[in-house]
């Protein structure tokens, strides 16, 4: 390639400085704690990847894979050997249809760093790779993906945060796959006019494709930054240039990757109910409430949650749309009146509780009649203003408040309030808590030996030489999730 492609000033564009951090950081900055807390997550997604495994939706991507044609250098479970970007994109819906993983909160938006984990799987295959190596680009990917989250939150313009996921995939892609800085650039630069998502997936009534929508950027941007390792071109000033960012989103990306660290891997959340994260702190509340006080839900006559206007909007028939309606896994994860209620009924919430029978049953659907869920100051608009006057609003992200009134026949109000919960970050997962539900979780697919040796696999990741162990335990046959769910 020739610097007459280039601009002169591409050294200048928000791009090439982006792929200037995820090519010229090492292993070695990332740090020992942060590390720790990578291997973690990866643990935590792989436990929804093999329990993805057994779900009917999951099949409809392997049969489409199929129809489409299978033949390439990567191992995949539940079909045979797929080309690189297919099987990114079945390693990408196995982490994420459950909706069990990890998540990170920004102000005005979030998004699930473990979305980054299947493509890195799939280019660990395209040359030798080792352990240290693969998290390194994971790494990268959670802090870009984060960063980016917290500096032009695009979702507050109607566009999903996959199209954000698009940049932390392909940069970590490009350091994995060995591309220059300009050709990382110019594959930033592809993905972010290719990749732009409405945030509707994610809304009332809610289908489907929300967890599979991570999975095509997943194909697509493995694509797109192979295509840039050939030499392709694309708009590498789209923060800056006539068109971009600035001119269609009114958001300017000014950041000084420079001066970069790995701080934001610390703020990522794990979850302890296998319901969307904002839901967590209500829902660990109710929990404390249902086990002090030993609460039979036949006696409540009313549940009232006051919570944050994220939490209001997404999951509590906000700006998101009418919540109490819920007859699908996909709506139910998303329904802080269906959490709420299953919760008081069945004592916990795993992927058990969306299994179609289980949400259709009527003491849970007249039980999420009784849920009311507000925030702590009446009006919702304009939502600067509200969000300043609202306290429970403006102490989010750095507290997730929340609190539960349990209204009994008898009159009584049982009553608790949250400001984290287990799994945020000022209350993170231990490996013992990341093990147990990792253990929960793929205990239907895999044996008591083949659990043992993923989980050493992954502890001790960093002296793997190359990611072949961990990407043959991951290749499963599809018998092995024959006849389950």
């Amino acid at each position: 390639m020739n610097r007459k492609d280039f601009p002169e000033n591409i050294q200048d564009l928000q791009n090439y400085k982006i792929a200037q951090f995820a090519l010229a950081r090492r292993y070695e900055d990332i740090g020992e704690k942060n590390i720790d807390q990578l291997k973690r997550h990866l643990l935590g997604g792989l436990g929804s990847f093999i329990h993805a495994m057994t779900k009917p939706a999951i099949h409809k991507l392997v049969r489409q894979i199929e129809v489409i044609g299978e033949g390439g250098k990567c191992k995949a479970p539940m079909t045979r050997d797929l080309p690189y970007d297919r099987a990114a994109q079945l390693y990408t819906a196995l982490v994420r249809y459950p909706d069990f993983m990890d998540n990170f909160l920004g102000k005005e938006a979030t998004c699930h760093p473990s979305d980054n984990i299947g493509p890195l799987l799939a280019a660990s295959q395209y040359k030798p790779t080792t352990g240290k190596e693969f998290l390194a680009a994971m790494a990268i990917a959670y802090q870009i993906q984060c960063r980016l989250v917290q500096e032009i939150p695009v979702m507050i313009e109607g566009i999903d945060h996959t199209l954000l996921l698009g940049y932390s995939m392909t940069a970590s892609l490009s350091r994995l796959l060995g591309l220059s800085n300009e050709q990382a650039a110019h594959a930033l630069g592809i993905t972010g006019t290719s990749i732009s998502p409405m945030v509707t997936s994610r809304a009332s009534y809610t289908y489907e494709w929300k967890g599979f929508a991570s999975s095509f950027d997943a194909l697509n941007c493995v694509g797109i930054t192979l295509l840039a390792k050939e030499g392709l071109t694309g708009p590498v000033a789209i923060f800056e240039g006539p068109k971009g960012f600035k001119d269609v989103f009114d958001m300017k990306l000014d950041y000084d990757w420079n001066r970069e660290t790995f701080e934001l891997i610390g703020k990522c959340v794990l979850k302890k109910y296998n319901v969307e994260v904002h839901a967590q702190p209500a829902l660990e509340a109710i929990d404390e409430l249902r086990k002090t006080h030993n609460i039979n839900p036949t006696d409540i006559e009313e549940v009232e949650i006051t919570t944050f206007l994220t939490a209001y909007h997404i999951i509590g028939s906000g700006a998101y749309g009418d919540r109490q309606i819920v007859e699908t896994k996909e709506q139910a994860d998303h329904s802080l009146f269906y959490a709420a209620a299953v919760l008081l009924l069945d004592g916990e919430i795993y992927p058990e509780q969306y299994e179609p029978g289980r949400i259709n049953r009527p003491d849970v659907q007249q039980l999420l009649r009784k849920v009311k869920i507000g925030t702590g100051f009446p009006l919702h608009e304009p939502v600067k203003v509200a969000g300043i006057l609202d306290p429970y609003t403006l102490a989010y992200p750095d507290k997730v408040r929340a609190k539960v009134g349990i209204t009994l026949r008898t009159g009584e109000t049982l009553n608790c309030e949250k400001e984290d919960y287990h799994g945020f970050f000022t209350r993170p997962f231990s490996w013992t808590d990341t093990i147990n539900k990792f253990k929960r979780l793929s205990a239907e697919v895999l044996t008591n030996d083949e659990t043992e040796q993923l989980i050493d696999t992954v502890t001790h990741l960093e002296s793997a030489k190359d990611m072949s162990a961990l990407i043959n335990m991951l290749a499963l046959p599809a018998h092995k999730a024959e006849g389950v769910s």
